[in-house]
């Protein structure tokens, strides 16, 4: 049979692990009229939980169109714009519609291609002013806002705006505001950025959404959909096996699916430690040279750092003495300093929670490489 353990954010909800609460919780937020900012750490599967709600929406047979919009890749108000009305000519079905949409956009005369991979439309378009681009996104807002249907719009990696202007927040808050027919999910993954832009006062999004932060999954609930999806290639996975898996990713959903695909590839029927330990050994080998050439990208002190936090697996006293004198960081503050560095390149992730703040290397897969160097 296909390979049960999906490395796509979402294929079925059969293949998809969990998240019952927050689909719920996130849809009768969205149904009543609140937008939503939902927060997490990368690949712990926030796009996956946004197509999964898409999914259901459409199971239900809820009169909603949905559209989503990721802007990782995204550098200033201009790809925002390219960006969002792909995501938007994608989400139309009919041609008249992307008619309509390209009516809406006035005299900017877009041309619309086709990606020959991919097929996702591609739009090209050429500004004369900062003033025409503000004035082409108001124009998408007010065509969405006017196809006389219920829309839920996530916007992925939300964080990235602040990297487009200083007024950036400002004037998409104002476009968004009057809307009374489409609904938002603010998704990002630097949580101090985008706690900030939702919590603080001073923010032009202050106290407008619905907060969700994203966890891992409960490791019971993770073991027994591993067990199914084994069980449903007619494979048993022993006790042994299993707990390894969960504990050597950390429940880390991207990095549990990735070494469950892996077992489930290479192994046959039985499934033993031994079989894992062999898929874990195989991953890091193919991912070594990506390794290397991330050291090779920071400095002697940076990346000894990096390997610091790896060997300790979670940090919680980054500057305390015996931490500082193990691993020869030197003085606290040159041990602040590496550390934002390389929480700024998303090397580290600080994980705040009731007890305090933990910090791991972001990547599991890093972290159990660096940590035999």
């Amino acid at each position: 049979m296909e390979n049960p353990f999906a490395l796509v954010p979402y294929i079925s909800k059969e293949l998809f692990c969990d998240r019952e609460n927050e689909t719920q919780t996130l849809l009768e937020y969205l149904l009543n009229g609140s937008n939503v900012t939902l927060i997490s750490p990368r690949r712990y599967g926030k796009t996956g939980l946004i197509y999964r709600i898409f999914d259901e929406i459409k199971h239900q047979k809820i009169d909603v169109s949905t559209c989503l919009v990721d802007i990782y890749a995204s550098e200033n108000l201009e790809d925002f714009i390219k960006i969002f009305s792909e995501a938007v000519i994608a989400s139309l079905e009919k041609k008249k519609s992307i008619k309509s949409f390209f009516q809406f956009l006035g005299g900017l005369r877009p041309m619309l291609s086709y990606n020959a991979l991919t097929g996702n439309p591609e739009l090209t378009m050429t500004y004369l002013s900062d003033h025409e681009k503000q004035q082409t996104l108001a124009s998408i807002f007010d065509f969405i806002e006017k196809q006389g249907q219920k829309t839920i719009i996530a916007i992925d990696e939300f964080q990235q705006i602040r990297n487009y202007g200083t007024n950036m927040e400002a004037l998409l808050r104002s476009y968004i505001q009057p809307l009374k027919n489409v609904q938002f999910i603010f998704c990002g993954s630097k949580k101090h950025l985008m706690t900030e832009m939702f919590t603080d006062a001073r923010s032009p999004f202050y106290e407008s959404t619905r907060c969700l932060y994203l966890e891992k999954i409960n490791r019971e609930v993770y073991a027994d959909f591993i067990i199914r999806m084994f069980g449903k290639g007619k494979k048993i996975i022993s006790m042994d096996a299993l707990d390894f898996i969960l504990d050597w990713t950390k429940t880390h959903t991207f990095y549990t699916q990735s070494l469950c695909n892996h077992v489930f590839l290479k192994s046959g029927r039985k499934i033993e430690k031994e079989d894992v330990l062999r898929s874990a050994f195989q991953i890091l080998k193919e991912n070594e040279q990506t390794f290397i050439q991330w050291r090779d990208l920071l400095t002697t002190n940076q990346w000894n750092y990096l390997k610091a936090i790896a060997k300790e697996q979670a940090v919680t006293q980054p500057y305390a003495s015996h931490f500082l004198q193990k691993y020869n960081i030197g003085t606290s503050a040159n041990s602040q300093r590496l550390l934002e560095t390389l929480i700024d390149k998303e090397l580290i992730l600080a994980n705040s929670t009731i007890e305090g703040v933990s910090y791991s290397v972001y990547n599991v897969f890093l972290s159990r490489w660096l940590e035999n160097q």
